[in-house]
């Protein structure tokens, strides 16, 4: 299994993306970021493994596990324009099809868990203006925040019994996933 970790440190994680403090805790000593992932889970603010896990992935692979994600906790709801749009760009990431989920962004309501998604896929690179524009790159960190604010929004949608172990099941399927396993979301008993 190959590993899609970015970075050797957690603390690495935090100096790449400044903002990611906002969400999650910092770690306290020299950590690797499966390690930092697992503190942050099992302390009193668990939704910050979501967002630093989803800081950890690359872009392409944060939003397949976002998908994922999503998916898991919506079941057939999930499946809607904004959720084809992001899992076709993760199967092609092509920029046209960053585009579409840029002009299908800029178009929708804003407030599903899959627009966010396609909000992610938008803000994944290239410019955030027409073409005929000058460019106008997304922060280096928005991908990431799309795809923690698309798995909050999903958890965040079921029974307050099971807001937490979705975010847990999440949270265990990144890791594992960014271990080199898949991106496997368990339906939290």
């Amino acid at each position: 299994m190959s590993t899609l970790i970015r970075f050797a440190q957690a603390d690495d994680v935090f100096a790449a993306f400044p903002r990611l403090e906002t969400f999650a805790q910092r770690p306290v000593g020299p950590l690797e970021p499966l390690a930092h992932a697992r503190h942050i889970v099992a302390s009193p603010r668990p939704a910050g493994a979501v967002a630093f896990l989803a800081h950890v992935l690359p872009r392409r692979e944060a939003v397949w596990w976002g998908c994922q994600c999503v998916l898991a906790i919506l079941g057939p709801a999930a499946r809607d324009t904004g959720m084809q749009l992001a899992a076709n760009w993760v199967r092609d990431p092509s920029e046209p099809l960053r585009r579409d989920a840029l002009a299908f962004w800029q178009e929708s309501e804003q407030r599903l868990p899959t627009h966010w998604l396609a909000r992610a896929v938008a803000y994944s690179g290239g410019s955030l203006l027409a073409p005929e524009q000058p460019p106008s790159p997304p922060a280096p960190d928005d991908c990431a925040l799309s795809v923690n604010a698309a798995v909050v929004l999903a958890a965040t949608s079921a029974a307050p019994a099971l807001i937490l172990p979705w975010l847990k099941s999440c949270t265990e399927a990144g890791m594992d996933f960014a271990a080199g396993g898949e991106a496997r979301v368990a339906r939290p008993q």
